[in-house]
């Protein structure tokens, strides 16, 4: 079998009876907030849309602007703004309280509408013949932030997701401004939710998620913003996701180390807060693509736990608290061993401290 792919590599392989059975093809950047590529897998200059993964910073001008101060919001209300949650009554709470803040009504949101993908709140709502409405739409917490920083400067809401708006002019520019790029090389595409997403190389966006972690240097506003960010996001981790989800569990199971954020077709980033790997390290910004969009996730949390291995995060991808995500025996329905998820080759890591 061939091992590289227009960019990617063979990163994840499962087995059946000794033999290769399936490979996943993905490409890695791994890079300290000061710009040094740690390590790479498949080509770290590849370009793609590292969707809702981006959420944190599709929300940094609001904050950066004193949104959250000027309309009252708590840490848990900024955490969804950067979620992609999975449409709890929870969630829901939470996001009715920001529009009662901001004075917007459900009706503002043009995220569209879909069943929640938490599966117990999906039930009791088919139970009670409760029809899905825009708060179960996982995005909408993006959409009520950009909403709420169209209201804080007069921006025009009904067009808050068309480029001519300012709302989406200042996230492109703040988006290019954390990535080290030019806004004209970044294709702009339409994300599922109906919100711009911008595309980027894998370097530049860990790049822009190592400064998350680590702002120093990027001036005091942007700094303080970021560090609000980051610190909801770890404060309120269910926020982000939900009970049981990837990037929830995580980052319970990091304590303050790690900032994640998953994205749609394979995409996954981790931010490490400086010195979470050790006395003297930096931001470290991982991005995460696999090519066949890894349905099932099975490919990024394999590829996920390897690299925080290496990054030294041996005790917490080995925690009864991560088991669920550290999978490396394939099993069948009766519960038969019957082949093994594994990384296609070493991981290394180049250590800048």
């Amino acid at each position: 079998m061939a091992d590289t792919l227009a960019g990617y590599e063979a990163v994840v392989e499962l087995t059946r009876g000794g033999i290769v059975e399936c490979i996943h093809f993905g490409a890695v950047a791994v890079v300290d907030s000061a710009g040094h590529l740690l390590t790479s897998l498949g080509d770290p200059e590849l370009v793609t849309f590292p969707r809702s993964s981006m959420k944190p910073l599709q929300a940094l001008p609001f904050v950066e602007d004193g949104g959250p101060e000027h309309f009252g919001l708590t840490e848990e209300e900024l955490s969804i703004l950067c979620a992609s949650h999975r449409g709890t009554d929870a969630h829901v709470r939470v996001l009715r309280s920001i529009h009662a803040k901001v004075g917007l009504q459900e009706s503002d949101l043009q995220c569209g509408v879909h069943w929640p993908s938490d599966k117990a709140t999906a039930s009791a709502m088919h139970e009670r013949g409760e029809e899905p409405t825009p708060y179960r739409h996982n995005c909408s917490g993006k959409h009520s932030g950009m909403l709420a920083q169209a209201l804080l400067h007069d921006y025009p809401k009904e067009t808050y997701l068309s480029m001519d708006n300012p709302v989406q002019q200042c996230i492109l520019k703040t988006v290019a401004e954390m990535c080290g790029m030019e806004q004209e090389d970044m294709p702009v595409g339409i994300d599922g939710c109906s919100a711009p997403v911008f595309a980027m190389p894998l370097y530049n966006f860990a790049l822009a998620m190592a400064r998350l972690a680590d702002p120093n240097g990027l001036g005091d506003v942007r700094a303080a913003a970021c560090k609000k960010i980051s610190h909801a996001m770890m404060a309120y981790p269910e926020m982000v996701a939900g009970p049981g989800a990837f990037d929830s569990v995580l980052m319970t199971v990091m304590q303050g180390k790690a900032v994640v954020k998953g994205g749609a077709e394979g995409y996954q980033m981790i931010s490490l807060m400086p010195g979470a790997c050790g006395k003297g390290s930096p931001g470290i910004g991982v991005a995460i693509k696999i090519s066949d969009g890894d349905s099932n996730r099975r490919g990024t949390y394999t590829l996920s736990v390897a690299l925080l291995k290496a990054l030294g995060f041996e005790a917490e991808m080995t925690s009864d608290s991560f088991r669920n995500f550290n999978t490396a025996v394939l099993r069948n329905w009766r519960g038969l061993e019957i082949g093994e998820i594994r990384i296609a080759r070493p991981i290394e890591i180049t250590k800048t401290w």
